[in-house]
């Protein structure tokens, strides 16, 4: 892959992500365009979160089943229809439906991941995924400033309009330049309801996808449970501030935009298991900093910054890692391997959302910042642990043929 091609599809994961994220920035002004109460406008946000949970499960796994140009561009086309859509729409209810079809659609960032894995060098996996990851975290964080920018000068329906013709220009390019990629026989074959069942079959088969889909899971439900509870913090009577602060406050997670493809690299030298290690200490340690936080005033804030900052590129961190393990498993399979992986750290993150605020709300933020250690902590363990499966990917040696891609390989 050459450097520009990586760039491209860094591009288009935040593009695709951008997607899910931008509509939270413009829920006020729909809400004043069509008439309807804020509460009621959140209904976009929700039926385009919807949309794209249907969307990994029903469509991701079929980049295994079809070449990835064609998948790519047929989801990108269907994803810039359906923001056309959205943004023409007369009233709230073809609104959500549209918003909908955008979740399900923009599914683009989970099928160039394998896509990447399969074109790039072993040894060069790391970084590219790294690279990718690091255009996936600047859409989620552009998206809402690029939306609510837009939408106070131009209206609610300019950021949908806008969106809609760079997916699909990005559509026509991607046409042009992505390299065609042939899937294996058995897996064209295969019927479609079977594909729906394989991440399962595949989460019970392969001991280093379980282990990896622990990692994340716990990763990310502690980051879902911080950021969920920090809001209700900075807002709550300890700190008094309004939802701009924790904007604000979002905005270090940008430093992961440097951090994660120098974590990719790291992990081409070493390894995924050393830079789980760190990262699982990372969170540990972030919790720590971000117990500060409970004490309020500059001191607080201060520890709330750090801590979040190092949660933010410590989770960041480990998901490259855990990727790279996952896509090392079964170079046939690797879409259905990243449903399954991907499906477990939403669950966690959930779970860790859900936790959070019923933590914070029963005990304050001392106890947010115990659950975040707690589950880095179970990972940790289980990361500590004999191994019992010396066939670990992470230890095979580093050769073309030991790692050749077989039926994904461009022609």
């Amino acid at each position: 892959m050459s450097r520009r091609l990586v760039l491209l599809l860094a591009l288009t994961c935040g593009v695709a992500v951008g997607n899910l994220y931008f509509p939270q920035a413009v829920g006020p002004l729909i809400a004043t365009g069509l008439g309807v109460s804020p509460g009621t406008a959140t209904l976009v946000v929700t039926a385009t979160q919807i949309g794209y949970t249907v969307g990994m499960v029903l469509l991701v796994p079929l980049g295994d089943r079809f070449p990835h140009r064609t998948l790519l561009v047929v989801l990108l086309t269907l994803t810039g229809l359906a923001l056309l859509g959205a943004g023409c729409a007369p009233s709230l209810p073809p609104l959500v439906a549209a918003s909908a079809l955008v979740g399900l659609t923009t599914v683009a960032a989970q099928i160039i991941g394998p896509l990447a894995a399969g074109l790039v060098a072993p040894d060069r996996r790391g970084a590219v995924l790294g690279t990718l990851l690091s255009g996936s975290t600047g859409g989620m964080l552009l998206a809402r400033t690029f939306s609510g920018t837009l939408g106070e000068r131009l209206g609610w329906r300019a950021p949908y309009l806008v969106a809609a013709v760079v997916a699909l220009g990005l559509a026509a390019v991607m046409a042009l330049v992505v390299p065609v990629t042939t899937p294996s026989a058995a897996a064209v074959r295969r019927p479609y309801a079977a594909f729906l069942c394989e991440p399962l079959h595949l989460l019970r088969a392969e001991p280093e996808l379980r282990r990896s889909c622990l990692y994340q899971a716990a990763a990310f439900g502690g980051f879902s449970a911080a950021w969920t509870s920090v809001a209700l913090l900075l807002t709550g009577p300890l700190y008094g501030l309004g939802a701009e602060a924790v904007g604000l406050l979002a905005l270090v997670g940008a430093v992961t935009l440097v951090c994660t493809p120098y974590a990719g690299r790291l992990v081409d030298r070493h390894g995924p298991d050393p830079v789980n290690l760190v990262s699982l200490l990372g969170i540990v340690a972030s919790a720590a900093v971000l117990l500060v936080g409970a004490g309020g005033g500059v001191r607080g804030l201060a520890g709330l910054t750090a801590g979040t900052l190092l949660l933010d590129v410590a989770m960041q961190c480990g998901m490259v890692a855990n990727l790279a393990r996952v896509y090392a498993l079964r170079p046939d399979a690797r879409s259905r391997l990243n449903t399954a992986y991907m499906t477990c750290a939403y669950l966690g993150g959930t779970v860790g959302s859900w936790l959070g605020v019923r933590a914070h709300t029963a005990y304050g933020w001392p106890a947010v910042c115990a659950l975040v250690a707690l589950l880095a902590a179970v990972a940790l363990a289980r990361h500590l642990l004999p191994r019992r499966h010396p066939a670990d990917p992470d230890r095979r040696p580093r050769t073309a043929a030991a790692t050749a891609d077989g039926p994904s390989a461009a022609r």
